[in-house]
C-alpha cells in the first residue's frame, strides 16, 4: 500500500515519517512554505532517537499525483480544512477505472468527530482514526514528535462501526513503523472520549498551560458540560479506565534536545498565526449537541468564541488576562 497524507503537519508528518522510515511508499502533501521546504530539504523529523531528514516525495494536490488501486489516502488536517479537500481528492481518477470516493480507503485521522460524516457523502469506505501523538509543527519543513517508546497510539476502524482486512493491515504497517496501533470496531465510541479530552484545547491556547486552582477548576468543569451532553445524546465513549489500559505506558513524552512541546493543535494553530482554530468542530460540537437536546454549556460556548476570536484577530497564545479567565467561572451559568 502506498500512504498519501493529505497534511503534513504535526500529526500527518509524524505518521508520513514513520512509515517512511518502516519501508513503505509514502507522499507528503503540504502547502506554502511547508510545502516549499519539504520539496527542497526533505521532512525534518526530530524524536527521542534525534532528528534526521527524511526524502519523502511531497506533492501539493491531488493534480500531482496520478492516483493507484491500492493506495490509502489519510487526511489529517483540522476540520475546517477538510471540505474542499474531501471534494478534491474524492473526484480524481484511479488508474485502471473509477475514482478516489469510488474505490480508496481514506482514514480520518483527525480531531472531533465531523470528518468521517463529511467523508462519506464523497467517499464509499471511510475509516475513523482515533489520534493519540503528542507532536509539534511549528516551523516549515519540520516536526516534531516527542513521544516514545512509540510516537502514539491510533486506533483505526471503519465508519460508522466494524472493522476489516483493510484496517487490520493499517494498524499491522503502522505497529511495525513506531507508531502503536490497532483495529477497531467502535472506533467512534474512541474518538467522542478524545473529543472530551480536547475540549480544553481552546482553555490551553487562549489561557495558556491547563495548571493552577484557576485553570483546572475551567478544565473541569468544561469537560462536565461535554460528559452531559452525551449522556443527554446517548453518546457512548471509552471510560477512562479503556483509555488508560490503552494509552498509559505505551507512550511518555521525552524532551528532544532541550525542546518540549509547548501547546497542543489549538495552541501550536495561533502560534504559527494559522488565521483560523478548530474549536467549531470541538467545543461548538458540545454547544451543537447541547442545544439539540437542551443541555446548557455555557463554558464550551465561551471557549468557542475566544478562541475563534484569537485566530481571527492573531492574538498570542496563552495571551488571555487571568482575570477574564475568572470572569468566565464566575459567569459559567445556563446558557441563554
Amino acid at each position: 500500500m502506498r500512504y498519501i497524507i493529505i497534511g503534513a503537519g504535526a500529526v500527518g508528518g509524524t505518521v508520513g515519517g514513520r512509515l517512511h522510515e518502516g519501508g513503505h511508499e509514502v507522499v507528503l502533501v503540504a502547502r506554502g512554505a511547508h510545502l516549499a521546504a519539504l520539496r527542497e530539504d526533505g521532512l525534518r523529523l526530530t524524536t527521542p532517537e534525534g532528528g534526521r531528514t527524511l526524502a519523502v516525495p511531497a506533492v501539493g494536490g491531488p493534480e500531482e499525483l496520478e492516483l493507484r488501486p491500492g493506495d490509502v489516502l489519510v487526511l489529517a488536517v483540522k476540520t475546517q480544512h477538510s471540505l474542499p479537500l474531501l471534494d478534491a481528492w474524492a473526484a480524481r481518477p484511479v488508474a485502471g477505472g473509477g475514482t478516489a470516493g469510488e474505490l480508496l480507503p481514506l482514514l480520518c485521522a483527525q480531531n472531533g468527530v465531523e470528518n468521517e460524516r463529511l467523508a462519506l457523502r464523497r467517499f464509499r469506505r471511510v475509516y475513523g482514526v482515533c489520534v493519540w501523538l503528542p507532536s509539534s509543527h511549528l516551523e516549515p519543513g519540520r516536526v516534531l514528535a516527542q513521544g516514545s517508546p512509540v510516537s502514539g497510539v491510533l486506533h483505526v476502524g471503519r465508519f460508522p462501526r466494524g472493522s476489516d482486512d483493510t484496517a487490520g493491515r493499517i494498524a499491522a504497517d503502522l505497529a511495525a513503523s513506531h507508531v502503536g496501533a490497532r483495529a477497531s470496531a467502535d472506533v467512534m465510541r474512541w474518538k467522542y472520549a478524545k473529543l472530551l479530552g480536547n475540549l480544553n484545547n481552546a482553555l490551553e491556547a487562549v489561557g495558556g498551560p491547563v495548571d493552577g486552582e484557576l485553570r483546572l477548576e475551567l478544565a473541569r468543569r468544561t469537560v462536565a458540560e461535554g460528559e452531559a451532553v452525551l449522556d443527554a445524546a446517548g453518546i457512548g465513549r471509552a471510560d477512562r479506565e479503556e483509555q488508560r489500559a490503552a494509552w498509559s505506558g505505551r507512550v511518555t513524552l521525552v524532551p528532544v534536545d532541550g525542546e518540549s512541546r509547548r501547546g497542543g493543535s489549538s495552541w501550536q494553530s495561533l502560534a504559527r498565526g494559522a488565521g483560523d482554530i478548530e474549536a467549531d468542530h470541538l467545543n461548538g460540537e458540545i454547544v451543537l449537541l447541547g442545544r439539540q437536546h437542551g443541555v446548557p454549556t455555557p463554558l464550551n460556548a465561551a471557549l468557542q468564541r475566544l478562541a475563534n476570536a484569537f485566530a481571527r484577530e492573531g492574538r498570542a497564545p496563552g495571551s488571555l488576562p487571568e482575570a477574564e479567565l475568572a470572569a468566565l467561572l464566575e459567569a459559567s451559568g445556563p446558557e441563554t
